[in-house]
């Protein structure tokens, strides 16, 4: 999707690079320089309600960004708290978290004044001044628990310096200046302490709905765990229903972060396990652990999902998500990421979930669908990509098969790659021609996955099509990238949430097997080297044997393009529609 800045439905005239770099520095000084901070502001800092969500910088919490958003102005008002001003503080936006090509809200001290201003850097990471300032500084304000800035940044600002603030995931950078600078030009960003956050900052307008009288909590949080003294881990809880539980519907939930781990609380998701076992072992310990026992692997169906800066999650209120009763497990799973980069030892965490569900069932089951590429190794990335893209389809004959006449409602979804994936977009297709985005993130990473709820519920119906496409960078490896389940191999998958529920568990596809087969072939023939193409080498070794020359990859992305699929229209029970 092109990422055109524009004002309102026209394209901007953007002001042209000649005049922002002839623009004498000391003019720019003058005209942009606020003096802030030596004259105290005044009025009160707006109500904590008036920035309803939040997120903390850095590790220690000494940096606390809270936000709104206006669609009405088309910007996002910030309030950024400083627990321990020293001599100023980077703050701003770039593509993946890169302090390079960023564009920047800088407050420094040179010792006597301080001063603010909308900056960029440049690809090797030098600060300038921005012509155009973008950045608006509404106020500042010291308080016992430290000083609090307020700016505002619309949405676009036609400034070709400018980061455009998009839906999905941004990647919010900062910096503390620890040392007196007497210009902007001083700052040397790679010798600063430095960080990045990401979150959605464009959260959709969804009005709350109303909650049932005779709802319930319950709380799955980890049993006062002693959080690794290590950067990443991935933390395992089995926690259970009472015996006999009936059906009951998920009508909300939302994070239960213990006081203190704010930062360290990355994200956090409750699975339920598979029906077909009767029980399943307790265990708290680490997911990778040798001691995890292999059955805790059953327990895949997402039943909540929570990522660091978002709010309590709502379904609509015809539609709930059902557990508990006959066919459904009472195991259920909760997966705890700390993210400690400090390495801090002994601190102790019982976060989790806190569910809120109603016996009242509403009128509808909500239901979970996958769509994009089936995990298979047929679909592959070669080595050395920047943007290698992949796309998977739900066709119109399975839905013509699977949804009922009055269709489907969208009104969530997930998106899932591994490590190399940057951006995933579904759209929706009727009659041939795409007619609306489902969701994109075109700053996707797969550190940060949560559920997301859409701005408009999307109206699915029999014979359209749903293509999810997904784009790989692979400059960092020095072999194929195959489909596949393992942190390395790839996955392309959007989990959509929608209602009412039906049979339709999995709707996507992959390369016939048939025509890779004819790649293969191909490739052997035009190459000197010998691809082994014996039928008892696996498809993955066949990959890792190809020499990626331009013909080569070209071929693969020509074939992934134009050769027939295979489709797998699956219900739950992972039997096929016909």
């Amino acid at each position: 999707l092109p990422s055109m800045q524009t004002c309102g439905s026209k394209p901007c005239p953007c002001p042209s690079f000649k005049l922002r770099e002839v623009a004498s520095m000391y003019f720019t000084m003058i005209a942009v320089f606020l003096v802030i901070l030596v004259v105290a502001l005044q009025g009160s800092v707006p109500r904590r309600s008036d920035f309803p969500y939040k997120v903390p910088l850095d590790p220690q919490g000494l940096l606390e960004l809270s936000w709104n958003v206006s669609y009405p102005e088309q910007a996002v008002h910030f309030q950024l708290l400083v627990r321990d001003l020293q001599f100023g503080l980077l703050f701003g936006m770039s593509d993946r978290g890169e302090f390079e090509n960023a564009d920047l809200a800088v407050l420094w001290s040179d010792g006597h004044n301080s001063y603010f201003g909308d900056a960029w850097s440049d690809a090797k990471g030098q600060l300038h001044m921005d012509s155009q300032q973008d950045y608006q500084l509404l106020g500042a304000r010291k308080a016992p628990e430290g000083l609090y800035l307020l700016f505002r940044r619309a949405f676009s600002t036609c400034d070709p310096k400018d980061y455009l603030i998009e839906d999905g995931t941004v990647h919010l950078i900062y910096g503390i200046l620890e040392k007196p600078v007497h210009s902007l030009q001083a700052i040397n960003i790679s010798a600063i302490h430095r960080g990045l956050q990401r979150v959605q900052l464009l959260k959709p307008n969804i009005t709350v709905p109303e909650l049932p009288s005779d709802m319930k909590t319950m709380e799955i949080t980890a049993p006062d765990v002693v959080i690794p003294s290590q950067e990443t881990t991935y933390w395992c809880y089995m926690a259970e229903l009472p015996d006999g539980f009936p059906k009951h519907h998920i009508i909300m939930y939302e994070p239960v972060i213990t006081a203190g781990n704010e930062a360290l609380v990355h994200h956090m998701e409750v699975f339920q396990c598979a029906a077909e076992f009767d029980t399943f072992p307790h265990y708290n310990g680490p997911c990778d652990s040798k001691m995890k026992p292999d059955r805790l692997n059953y327990c895949r169906h997402v039943l909540a999902a929570w990522a660091m800066g978002a709010q309590a999650f709502y379904y609509p209120e015809e539609a709930g998500l059902a557990f508990g009763g006959p066919g459904s497990s009472r195991y259920l799973r909760l997966e705890v990421h700390y993210h400690n980069p400090l390495v801090l030892k002994g601190r102790r965490d019982s976060s989790g979930i806190r569910l809120y569900y109603t016996a009242t069932l509403r009128r509808y089951d909500a239901g979970i669908m996958e769509l994009g590429l089936v995990y298979t190794p047929v679909m592959a990335i070669p080595p050395g990509e920047d943007a290698f893209i992949l796309t998977g389809y739900c066709t119109d004959k399975c839905t013509r098969l699977a949804l009922p006449a009055a269709g489907i409602r969208i009104f969530a979804s997930q998106l899932h790659t591994h490590l190399a994936g940057r951006k995933v977009v579904t759209v929706l297709s009727r009659d041939g021609r795409e007619r609306q985005v489902v969701n994109a993130d075109g700053h996707y990473s797969p550190h940060f996955q949560e559920i997301r709820m859409l701005k408009e519920v999307v109206a699915v119906f029999p014979g359209d099509e749903l293509i999810t496409t997904c784009t790989y960078n692979t400059e960092d490896r020095s072999q194929a990238t195959v489909g596949g389940f393992g942190i390395l191999e790839e996955m392309c998958v959007n989990y959509v949430h929608y209602y009412p529920q039906t049979q339709l568990e999995l709707c996507k596809s992959a390369v016939d097997p048939g025509y890779l087969h004819r790649y293969f072939n191909l490739v052997n023939r035009f190459n000197d080297e010998e691809v082994c193409m014996c039928p008892q080498v696996s498809v993955p070794q066949q990959f890792f044997s190809i020499p990626w020359n331009t013909f080569n990859r070209d071929v693969l992305k020509s074939l992934y393009g134009f050769a027939p699929i295979s489709m797998h229209c699956n219900k739950s029970s992972a039997i096929r529609f016909p």
